[in-house]
């Protein structure tokens, strides 16, 4: 094994290939022969799935420079060098099932990276630094331990797969409302209570699997025709059917932290703070292009963040909302994925900045 190692990396040098495959080669260490001299100028994908590896050399950029693509695949991987980040052409890195319990701060260093697949390792955390990879298409997560994801992602403005099932999840960040290209989202088998109300709000967002999370009682709106697989969420005793009264409340105790306070019907009273944000909103976020304002920086920073990412939009009126939300419970027999979820009794909540919103809205309308 260890000639015909050395033979396929001898021709590869010698021809400059762009592709080497040593997959299945029983490798419990980086082949030296890869680096020697120069290493492999020209190569520009390596495969070194299915072996025994647990690190990578730190010299490993600078013997393969022109790297587009690394798959380690199924290895021993613990813990990948700080020099990964010098991998400046790199595309897509795949490190799913190995044994990663962190990954480093530098690979927010990967500027160009496109797909990034770390399932089935045990993450507990991902660096804030992911945030800093603006080309990021793809993300894959899954199969590890993650508490929360990091709320820089949202920074990721390229992301259009996000996939994070079987973690330890119990909320997404709001911020992820605001990737305009995320296509779907997979958060299967975690521990969520709510989602953002905004979530699927962007038109791109078109797939979305939240099933097994049993905690999960109810879906914004936006979600009543996106929602591809809900099964396992909110589920009741057997044979029990809720009222509708019932199933609000339950909806109800879900509601995001940040809401401060649950409007009702009666209610015909805007807070003055909810007043104000809207009002700074229209001002900073509608501004005509040639009106030189500065940012309102002697605001709180809790009031600054919320600015930037309001709690959520009415459903009814599309009408941003800061502090005060009526919600309104659609049960799924009464939707349009009705006939797709049968067995589910996961309910859609549409939030409304108004009682009179909330009186007029029509989910089927």
């Amino acid at each position: 094994m260890a000639t015909e190692l050395h033979e396929t990396i001898f021709m590869a040098k010698q021809e400059r290939h762009k592709n080497l495959f040593l997959n299945y080669k029983n490798l419990n260490i980086f082949p030296v022969e890869l680096l020697k001299d120069e290493g492999l100028q020209f190569l520009e994908r390596l495969y070194m799935k299915r072996n025994s590896l647990t690190t990578l050399p730190d010299n490993l950029a600078q013997k393969l420079p022109n790297l587009i693509e690394l798959y380690l695949h199924s290895n021993n991987i613990v813990i990948i060098p700080e020099a990964i980040g010098n991998l400046a052409r790199l595309q897509s890195l795949d490190l799913s099932n190995n044994a990663l319990q962190l990954l480093c701060p530098e690979i927010g260093r990967l500027r160009s990276l496109r797909h990034l697949r770390l399932s089935n390792n045990q993450l507990k955390c991902l660096p804030p630094e992911i945030g800093d990879l603006q080309e990021l298409e793809t993300l894959d997560v899954s199969m590890n331990q993650l508490m929360s994801l990091p709320d820089r992602l949202h920074r990721c403005v390229s992301l259009q797969n996000l996939t994070a099932d079987h973690n330890l999840l119990s909320h997404v960040p709001r911020q992820l409302c605001w990737l305009h290209r995320l296509n779907q989202l997979s958060m299967a088998a975690n521990r969520l209570t709510f989602l953002p109300l905004d979530l699927g709000r962007s038109r791109e967002l078109q797939f979305v699997f939240v099933d097994n999370n049993v905690d999960l009682k109810g879906l914004p709106s936006y979600l009543y025709n996106k929602v591809i697989g809900c099964s396992g969420c909110g589920v009741s005793s057997p044979g029990v059917e809720m009222d509708l009264a019932e199933a609000l409340t339950e909806a109800l105790v879900k509601l995001p932290a940040e809401v401060k306070v649950v409007g009702s019907e009666t209610d015909n009273i805007v807070p003055l703070e909810e007043l104000t944000m809207r009002t700074l909103h229209r001002i900073y976020h509608h501004r005509p292009a040639d009106l030189n304002l500065q940012p309102p920086i002697t605001l709180p920073k809790s009031l600054l963040d919320l600015l930037r990412f309001p709690l959520g939009h009415c459903h009814r009126c599309s009408q941003v909302m800061f502090t005060i939300i009526y919600p309104k419970l659609f049960p799924l027999r009464d939707t349009a994925l009705a006939g797709v979820h049968r067995r589910t009794t996961v309910s859609f909540v549409a939030y409304c900045c108004s009682s009179h919103c909330l009186r007029t809205f029509d989910l089927q309308g």
